[in-house]
């Protein structure tokens, strides 16, 4: 249950997001009104929605936009959105898994499509890609929770499946049904995590070059731009040092 953490440059560069805060905080708030939505408005009684806010928080989003949020379900407000996900292959042949929430499929696909073919992508049909993902809950410490040994034995206490350390904190991987009861058993010894939601999780990666990870990188932000897309997931890995050339 230990291994190098390799999700920082799988899912996307860490802070891609940060320096859109207002973008940031309208996908979280969609997200929570989407969940709210969908059971109850309590977030106690609902565990998508107890994820939605709880990532809100961790993104220091204030409390006020997350109870809008929650009333704009309640009060039956605000566009319907689906969920739907668009998977693809982007340079040097990696695999793109795109989630989205939208009020209009036809704009988004179009948007996505896009995105894929101005940065030497492909948009494939559903299914094209995810057969080399596994769908599982994931869970993002600090660093500062704990050492390794730490970490790892609260998660095996928690009952999750894998933990990756490293300096930059710990990533901990369970099944997707078991998620929410590993988050609140972890959150018992380790305090409330910075992160935790369903993932694509990669079964094999794909080491990119500096020209490779230059362009895909530039569709990995073309998506995060969009409002629609909530989440890009890749299979890629990067080398530190090609992170450090494109300042990423």
């Amino acid at each position: 249950m230990a291994g190098h953490s390799k999700f920082k440059n799988i899912m996307h560069r860490k802070g891609a997001q940060d320096k859109k805060r207002s973008a940031m905080f309208s996908k979280l708030s969609r997200e929570i009104t989407v969940a709210a939505k969908m059971g109850t408005p309590d977030p106690d009684m609902n565990p998508r929605l107890r994820l939605a806010v709880n990532n809100a928080k961790a993104q220091s989003m204030p409390k006020d936009n997350i109870q809008r949020a929650i009333d704009k379900a309640s009060a039956n407000e605000g566009d319907d959105y689906e969920e739907i996900r668009y998977e693809g292959y982007g340079p040097g042949g990696v695999a793109l898994i795109v989630e989205a929430l939208t009020d209009n499929r036809n704009r988004t696909a179009t948007n996505v499509r896009t995105a894929f073919s101005k940065n030497g992508g492909n948009l494939g049909t559903a299914g094209a890609v995810s057969h080399g993902f596994e769908r599982l809950g994931l869970i993002e410490y600090p660093a500062d929770a704990g050492d390794e040994e730490k970490v790892l034995e609260a998660a095996i206490e928690a009952g999750a499946d894998d933990v990756e350390s490293s300096e930059d904190g710990h990533v901990i991987w369970t099944q997707m049904e078991a998620l929410h009861e590993v988050a609140g058993n972890l959150e018992k010894t380790l305090g409330e995590a910075e992160n935790v939601k369903l993932a694509w999780k990669p079964n094999i990666t794909v080491e990119v070059d500096e020209d490779t990870a230059g362009t895909l990188f530039k569709l990995v932000d073309a998506l995060d731009d969009d409002d629609d897309v909530q989440t890009v997931w890749g299979n890629y890995e990067v080398p530190d040092e090609v992170m450090e050339k494109l300042g990423a």
